[in-house]
């Protein structure tokens, strides 16, 4: 996918210069002082995630942000009198030596949520400034904030609590709202914040544990995350380490549903998802069987899909050959993999070149970074590392780039890389591997979105299998006892397809990933219908996923807008393409 011809705002873009001793706080507040429009470059990008639309948008270019404030601002009613500055975290940043902005945040209300915002401002040659950038946030809905801290329960509770809670988990006395399917980081993530918004929840897990999930996956693997990315609510301790092993991460979240009381049920399988159609007054008709074979039926207006990337359908290249008799040896997805000494004194081929660990079938390029170099300058230049702003306004200054213009920073971040990796990549090079630097030298920031991760670019180059290995295109062959697939996952859609039982809807569900017109992710924390017209067939069926970043900031989008349809005051959503 090739990006439109973007730039970063550079002082020689612009022809100006930047005083190190300007008064940042009379800039910033001379700016909000005005009449919004006038102060806008011709390229501004202007992000929304709910405050003013009710979906995610992102507007680029003067006439695109004028046509949707011009829209918008009387239906969202933004009450000037509450707008505020927060003096404390307007700053001047040096990004690069060629790029200065002044970067503020700011609160304001609309007409029915507290919203939060950022701006960064440019230098123009005569003096002023104006913005490069808006974001703006929906915080809170009016009248229903979360259940914490002074709003938490201070009843005491002597002796009741272990029976209340088996009541809560099995539903004795009232039905979920929401029933999530699926009890990793994401679905435990959205059953916490809708449970903080006085919403009941369901999670239903198919594994015996909570955190089986990783518990189950390779011995070897360790989350690229910092410990500065955590669940909502509930940060790891400081002496957390920097990369969190994943059995140590599997008993966090099992420890993380317990503590925050979320209900979940173990063992259990939704069977499938179909439209409700008796007189309860709700959209979605939920099934659920258990382990131990009880049976119970839903009636919600919300389900979650909390599935994983890819859903956690592993994609197989179809080879002829590999069903036996032809292939006489083990055929394994890296995602069953567990252990190197499994396949110890055996031949071993991997197909494809992604983060799953020998030779290596290669035909794609793969970008490849060292986590020495690379996690530091990846997650934002110490944005999530150790030394960075407290975790919401982390949350927020990430949230406040749209993806093309982050595109524009990941291409640098990639080259920066680079330079640090020159000795392992040069290394590589001498032995064949083929590299790439992503999608428009991005590194796997695009990749990542449009492909479910980034994971692997490989697809194999073998034409079949042969009783002892693989043949390939050249006509060369290679023996091998165990061949691993490291080859990723499949359409994302696959899973849904088997859940949702009305096959007439399935050409419904838009792409769970890839960037739509604006940039913004098709399904990922959306309703997985779309925007149109079309889509309004599965209101109600949302999508989350992610790491635990975009698990703990964007669940609390998701669970705002089930609140606000539970309430009545969900909003009409601005359509794209305005």
């Amino acid at each position: 996918m090739e990006l439109p011809q973007r730039a970063l705002p550079t002082l020689p873009k612009l022809g100006s210069t930047v005083d190190p001793n300007i008064d940042v706080q009379a800039v910033a507040n001379s700016w909000t002082c005005q009449r919004v429009v006038d102060l806008l470059l011709d390229d501004v990008w202007w992000r929304d995630m709910l405050a003013l639309t009710w979906d995610f948008h992102t507007f680029e270019g003067k006439n695109a942000v004028s046509k949707f404030l011009e829209d918008q601002l009387k239906v969202a009613e933004p009450q000037l009198h509450t707008f505020r500055l927060r003096q404390d975290l307007v700053q001047l940043l040096r990004p690069y030596e060629d790029i200065a902005w002044i970067q503020a945040f700011f609160d304001f209300d609309t007409n029915v949520g507290h919203a939060s915002g950022v701006f960064r401002l440019v230098p123009l040659p005569d003096g002023s400034w104006k913005a490069h950038l808006v974001y703006t946030n929906l915080e809170n809905l009016k009248g229903f904030p979360e259940l914490i801290g002074s709003l938490r329960n201070y009843e005491p509770n002597h002796g009741k609590w272990a029976a209340k809670r088996e009541r809560e988990m099995e539903f004795l006395d009232e039905e979920p709202t929401v029933v999530v399917v699926g009890g990793g980081q994401a679905g435990l993530g959205i059953a916490a914040r809708l449970k903080m918004l006085g919403l009941n929840a369901l999670v239903v897990e198919r594994n015996e544990r909570i955190g089986d999930n990783w518990r189950k996956r390779y011995a070897a693997l360790c989350l690229h995350d910092p410990g500065t990315i955590h669940m909502p609510y509930l940060p790891f301790p400081p002496s957390w380490p920097v990369f969190t092993p994943a059995l140590k991460l599997a008993d966090w979240l099992e420890s993380y549903a317990h503590s925050l009381e979320l209900n979940v049920w173990t063992s259990a399988t939704v069977v499938s998802i179909m439209k409700e159609t008796g007189d309860s007054g709700k959209r979605w008709s939920v099934r659920v069987e258990r382990g131990d074979g009880r049976k119970r039926t839903f009636k919600v207006n919300h389900v979650v899909f909390a599935l994983g990337f890819g859903s956690g359908v592993p994609r197989i290249p179809d080879i002829p050959g590999q069903e036996r008799p032809s292939f006489k040896g083990q055929i394994l997805h890296s995602s069953k993999h567990k252990l190197a000494r499994d396949h110890s004194g055996q031949k071993v081929v991997v197909i494809g070149s992604g983060t799953s660990d020998v030779t290596m079938v290669q035909r794609s390029p793969t970008y490849v970074m060292s986590a020495k170099q690379g996690l530091p300058r990846l997650f934002c230049n110490a944005l999530f590392w150790d030394g960075g702003p407290p975790t919401d306004i982390a949350d927020r200054i990430n949230g406040s780039f749209p993806n093309y213009l982050a595109a524009l920073v990941q291409q640098r971040v990639t080259k920066a890389i680079a330079e640090a990796d020159k000795e392992i990549l040069d290394g590589l090079r001498k032995v064949g591997f083929k590299l790439t630097f992503g999608e428009n030298g991005c590194g796997f920031r695009i990749a990542a979105f449009q492909r479910a991760g980034g994971y692997y670019l490989a697809r194999g180059t073998s034409n079949k299998f042969t009783p002892t290995g693989l043949l390939f295109e050249d006509g060369s062959t290679l023996d091998a006892d165990v061949i691993v697939f490291a080859t990723g996952y499949g359409d994302a859609r696959t899973a849904y397809y088997e859940l949702i039982k009305d096959a007439d809807l399935h050409d419904k569900i838009q792409p769970i990933w890839g960037l739509d017109e604006e940039g913004e992710l098709n399904s990922v924390w959306r309703e997985i219908g779309g925007r149109g017209k079309k889509g309004q067939e599965l209101a109600g069926l949302w999508c989350g996923v992610g790491n635990l970043a975009y698990c703990r900031f964007h669940s609390k989008h998701l669970a705002l807008q089930i609140k606000a349809w539970e309430e009545n005051i969900l909003g009409v959503r601005y359509p794209p393409g305005n």
